[in-house]
């Protein structure tokens, strides 16, 4: 539960912190409920890397780096795709993949702080 939480509230903070990097969701505006929303999904997420995480030993920390960032960077793409949400111009592009540099980092970054201050 405090794993949860703790991703909860780390992932809420940076969806707030970027979502001024946004144009749109779903061709209307980003309210606190969307970001509210998204940060429970993204807890979710983070709370199944450092779960099976354990699994990997002294390679926990790699697995939830890789892992959060490989699955960020295919909700980005399948959210790119399917018009879910549109970049402003201030948002920074990775170049080959073309997707939002913080969403990419976003679940790697907070599964890593999580999984370093987790206690089941």
């Amino acid at each position: 539960m405090l794993v949860y939480a703790l991703a909860f509230i780390a992932n809420w903070i940076w969806e707030i912190l970027h979502s001024a990097l946004y144009l749109n969701y779903k061709g209307g505006l980003i309210t606190s409920f969307i970001l509210f929303r998204a940060a429970l999904v993204d807890a979710f997420i983070v709370l199944a890397l450092v779960f099976i995480s354990q699994k990997f030993g002294k390679y926990k920390t790699l697995f939830v780096l890789a892992g959060g960032f490989v699955v960020a960077i295919g909700i980005e793409i399948w959210g790119l795709k399917t018009g879910r949400w549109e970049y402003n111009s201030l948002m920074p592009i990775i170049p080959i993949i073309k997707i939002g540099l913080t969403p990419a980092i976003q679940l790697a970054i907070t599964a890593c702080i999580v999984e370093k201050r987790k206690k089941f």
